[in-house]
């Protein structure tokens, strides 16, 4: 509860979005191999900015 009204840091937000951006990878890998492979191009950008970040 005492975290309830924390903002989350840059690098917790990007993770996150990098974490959704490989499940919707993975779930479409089954159904259109084109659009997976956008979205997991995508999670290695977010994931080289949270590298950038430190």
């Amino acid at each position: 509860m005492f975290g309830l009204f924390k903002k989350k840091s840059e690098k917790d937000r990007l993770h996150e979005k990098y974490k959704q951006l490989l499940k919707e990878s993975h779930q479409l890998s089954t159904t259109n191999r084109k659009l997976s492979d956008q979205k997991a191009f995508e999670a290695e950008e977010v994931m080289q900015q949270i590298e950038s970040l430190g």
